[in-house]
């Protein structure tokens, strides 16, 4: 069962008190010390009873919380450490505790381009130094996977200030097809992260389609002040991303059935990890499984398919069928031809 805040305040106190040598503590002077820590951190006036104390010096000497406090009683009286130099707070860190403070951290670093964390950069840095203190030869359970090079991520609190604070954005931006970069008024309204990627989702100035912009092919962007952000309540990125793979939303195209076959060795992985959300089983046989998705077809899905190689047929709908055995048939050219 979880400590609750006021429990720990309590704990923390006795063994402030029990660590100050130079006067003796009754139970009634752990009470009162409780009470007036709980009074200073929590603004709680009721007082601690009696009973309280002596339910948190029985926990604090057990294993429960890994403390097995050393608390005896000197005189049937006064309460004491039996090893004076012992406290609660300069427990050793179990291998447990190490691997769970190990994923925290690196789950937290994914995050240190917020101004939300920045705060925590030097918190981070002392956990990650007790971590290698005491854990020096271990190796880590999770690996996340992020590519610390890539460029935009610089961008990432700004823009998320921008969309906190509904500013109109003018974004210096360079297609990957573009030869130069050219200005866009851009009213922001969601980050969204895809494939180690990040992207901006919002409108284009006095445009009715929604668009994605890369945080890689942003040059600069300044806030404009002096135009009126534009907001769409009607937007809702779970329904506005619900039918398509990736990032790429293309407007006024309806979902349609993609129907593929994939070999016996690459099914388990398909099946464990559907291609989308709308994956259906159709069939089954030792040769090969039969699947089906309901999406828009879009880059990101062809790319996906593609990766698979040989080890995926798209058998529906014929225009998509085609596009993949055309760019199949490419990829062939340049390896034979």
């Amino acid at each position: 069962m979880p400590v609750n805040r006021n429990a720990l305040i309590r704990y923390n106190t006795i063994d402030k008190c029990l660590r100050n040598h130079y006067r003796k503590w009754t139970l009634d002077d752990l009470t009162e010390a409780c009470s007036e820590a709980l009074f200073e951190y929590e603004g709680i006036d009721k007082g601690v009873s009696r009973r309280t104390i002596q339910l948190d010096i029985q926990t604090m000497r057990s294993d429960k919380l890994g403390y097995n406090a050393p608390i005896i009683v000197k005189q049937r009286k006064y309460y004491e450490y039996e090893d004076p130099d012992y406290s609660i707070t300069q427990l050793p860190l179990s291998e447990q505790d190490l691997n769970k403070l190990n994923d925290a951290v690196d789950i937290l670093k994914q995050f240190q381009g917020f101004s939300h964390f920045r705060e925590m950069t030097s918190l981070i840095q002392k956990l990650e130094n007790k971590i290698y203190t005491e854990q020096t030869r271990s190796r880590p359970i999770i690996h996340i996977d992020k590519n610390e090079k890539l460029k935009g991520l610089e961008h990432l609190n700004d823009l998320y200030q921008a969309i906190l604070k509904k500013q109109v954005l003018k974004i210096e931006y360079r297609s990957f097809k573009a030869k130069s970069s050219h200005p866009i008024y851009f009213h922001p309204y969601l980050l969204k992260e895809y494939n180690n990627r990040w992207f901006i989702t919002g409108h284009k100035n006095k445009a009715k389609e929604i668009m994605n912009l890369a945080l890689d092919r942003m040059l600069s962007f300044t806030q404009v002040d002096n135009m009126p952000f534009h907001d769409d309540p009607t937007f809702h990125p779970d329904d506005y991303y619900k039918n398509v793979i990736g990032v790429t939303v293309n407007p006024g195209l309806m979902p349609r059935t993609i129907t593929f076959w994939v070999d016996h060795f690459n099914a388990p992985y398909v099946l464990t990890k559907p291609l989308h959300a709308s994956q259906q089983l159709i069939s089954e046989s030792p040769q090969g499984t039969i699947l089906s998705i309901n999406v828009v077809p879009n880059y990101e899905l062809e790319r996906l398919i593609l990766g698979f190689g040989p080890g995926i047929e798209v058998l529906s709908p014929p225009s998509l069928r085609k596009r993949i055995g055309e760019l199949l048939e490419k990829a062939r050219q340049r390896y034979f031809e």
